[in-house]
């Protein structure tokens, strides 16, 4: 997705902004999330970040119906948003709908809803510094995340330039798949990078994810080359029937061995965007496939430490 201007003022496609998070870098941080990536993951529980456009989003259980509320549908220019006569609400025609938002601004119950809208600079660093005194006290910050941040790097670069201007840490989570020029220009302002490596498999990779993993690994290498200095936290899904065996785990294990300095931490898939699939008219292709059991994730650490261990004592 190429940078976009906002009102005159360069800006970014961002599709929320959460407080208080403590899982996603040092201290108190707020996540910005940019919209877009080029990875369509089975798993993925932001399936709203994947497109780079604004999305409409239609919960019906929040629609009061079609004999009580029409307001939607006549501002629709594109005839995007029908009534449905079995269930006495409305539906969407996806193929004609652009996202321009019109439906969900009259929408009296919040049914209708965009994901994604375009923020300046300035704007998301005003919601971001509501939280200063927690950052303050805790040394935490900002945290990019996504989507993939790189996928509009010239906007998160500028971001994390100013927010650092401003005192604020900076993190970036990242899947790794992008040019080497978009990851160098944001990886350079930030202080803390946690970098998806989902499976050392290519061909699995793809299947699960769209894309290949050769780039991914490849940036890695380069990235802990470069900023030898960076806190750098890899991280891995760990998602039934795709990546969750022991074999799985030490592959990537065995990859990391060469990146000095790297940490590395599992989490366990989960399905708490399950719902949202329905919101935007898809279908969850691994509906039915349920969480690791925490004891198997512990054994999957504790792997992970023995490994770890005897890497150090060598």
């Amino acid at each position: 997705m190429a940078d976009s201007c906002f009102a005159g003022k360069q800006a970014g496609l961002i599709f929320n902004i959460q407080h208080f998070s403590v899982h996603d870098g040092p201290g108190i941080r707020t996540i910005v999330f940019l919209k877009g990536c080029p990875l369509k993951c089975r798993w993925c529980a932001n399936p709203e970040s994947q497109s780079a456009q604004p999305e409409l989003a239609f919960n019906e259980n929040k629609c009061i119906g079609t004999s009580e509320c029409r307001l939607c549908l006549p501002v629709c220019g594109h005839d995007a948003i029908q009534e449905d006569p079995e269930t006495q609400k409305v539906r969407i025609e996806r193929s004609r709908c652009t996202g321009c938002g019109e439906c969900a601004a009259v929408c009296p119950s919040k049914a209708l809803e965009i994901f994604g809208k375009y923020m300046s600079i300035a704007a998301v660093l005003k919601v971001v510094e509501e939280d200063s005194p927690f950052y303050a006290r805790s040394g935490g910050g900002l945290t990019l995340s996504g989507g993939e941040p790189l996928l509009q790097a010239g906007f998160a670069a500028a971001l994390l330039k100013e927010a650092r201007s401003r005192g604020l840490t900076t993190a970036v989570e990242t899947c790794g798949y992008a040019d080497w020029e978009s990851v160098e220009q944001v990886i350079s302002r930030a202080d803390t990078v946690f970098y998806d490596l989902k499976c050392m498999d290519p061909n699995k990779h793809k299947r699960y994810t769209g894309v290949s993993n050769a780039r991914i690994l490849q940036n890695l290498k380069q990235l802990a080359a470069h900023f030898p200095g960076r806190e750098l936290i890899v991280r891995t899904p760990v998602v039934p029937g795709f990546n969750d065996s022991p074999e799985d785990i030490l592959a990537i294990l065995d990859f990391l061995k060469g990146i000095p300095g790297v940490r590395y931490e599992l989490l366990p898939y989960h399905r708490f965007g399950e719902s949202k699939y329905r919101y935007l008219g898809r279908e969850y292709l691994l509906k039915g496939v349920q969480p690791p059991a925490k004891e198997f994730m512990n054994s999957l650490k504790e792997l992970v430490q023995s490994f770890m261990s005897t890497r150090l004592s060598r």
